[in-house]
């Protein structure tokens, strides 16, 4: 596997009202990746974070106004020039030393490699508590490990990673996202556990809304790639209740109550519904390089 070349690597910092944090961040990715190309794409901001952008002389994109963290890691993705794409934080979080070790793991022949917080990373118990629940619906979804699903800190080849550019919600999560789209691709995807610092400045994440979109971008995931894998539990959950309810009514008044019928019943069509959305998925989903800059032979 040959080694990565900095200069085809592209740093993109998506950013919102976080010129304080850029003060200290941008000289170091710039002492960490020297060669690097690096990116800020600005999403609205209020304050000063294109003037910081502009006084260390580092290319800044700007939305006209606030479209989402998502929308920004889009247009740092289209804009790029590098092979290697590398998404980060711009609040601080992210160690830029990090950077290079990921790069290592990723020569070794993975298409993503995901920086991975450890439970001392974590804002708060209550993020720490959401995010393992995160992790364990995504792994169980995916049939891998996920041990940080939610991680904005990973590098990625630029052919794999655009061709799921058009799944990518503008707001939260990319990261589940693209994250669980690698798995069902079948690339390579690997965690290197790292050590993330409190962030600068005020957090952009509302818990409880954020929380529930979280939680909606996996299943719609979900949904998306491995459909029984959420129809077929609760079609068998149905079907279980209707023969539970069915033994409970036969022992006491012995007679097959139209309640039985209907939940069993429902089982088998939700369990039906969920097979014909999984050849429906076979179906639609794309061939991998079918919107990519590189062919495969590039990479």
């Amino acid at each position: 596997m040959a080694q990565v070349d900095p200069k085809d690597v592209s740093i993109i910092l998506p950013c919102r009202d976080e010129a304080q944090a850029l003060e200290t961040l941008l000289p170091r990715l710039r002492a960490a990746v020297p060669d690097a190309e690096l990116l800020v794409v600005d999403d609205g901001s209020s304050d000063a974070s294109v003037a910081v952008c502009e006084a260390h002389q580092v290319l800044c994109l700007r939305h006209r106004y606030g479209k989402g963290n998502g929308a920004a890691v889009k247009t740092g993705a289209r804009a790029a020039r590098g092979r290697i794409l590398v998404f980060m934080d711009a609040d601080g979080q992210h160690d830029p030393d990090d950077i290079p070790r990921l790069l290592a793991l990723l020569e070794t022949g993975y298409d993503m490699v995901v920086g991975a917080r450890g439970s001392a990373s974590q804002a708060s118990a209550a993020r720490g508590m959401a995010n393992r629940i995160y992790n364990r619906l995504a792994s169980y979804m995916t049939g891998q490990p996920i041990p940080d699903l939610t991680s904005g800190f990973r590098a990625v080849r630029a052919n794999r990673f655009l061709e799921f550019l058009y799944l990518l919600p503008n707001h939260f999560s990319y990261p589940t996202t693209i994250t669980m789209a690698f798995f069902r691709a079948g690339y390579h995807v690997a965690y290197l556990p790292i050590a993330a610092g409190p962030r600068i400045g005020k957090s952009h994440i509302r818990p409880l809304q954020d929380g529930v979109r979280f939680l909606l971008i996996i299943f719609k995931i979900g949904t998306l790639y491995s459909p029984l894998k959420i129809f077929a539990p609760v079609a068998v959950l149905h079907f279980l209740l209707g023969v539970g309810y069915w033994i409970y009514t036969y022992a006491t008044t012995q007679r097959l109550s139209i309640m039985t019928i209907f939940m069993m019943t429902t089982g088998v069509l939700i369990f039906l519904i969920g097979l014909v959305s999984e050849q429906i998925t076979q179906l639609m989903y794309r061939p991998a390089g079918s919107d990519t800059r590189y062919s495969d032979s590039e990479s």
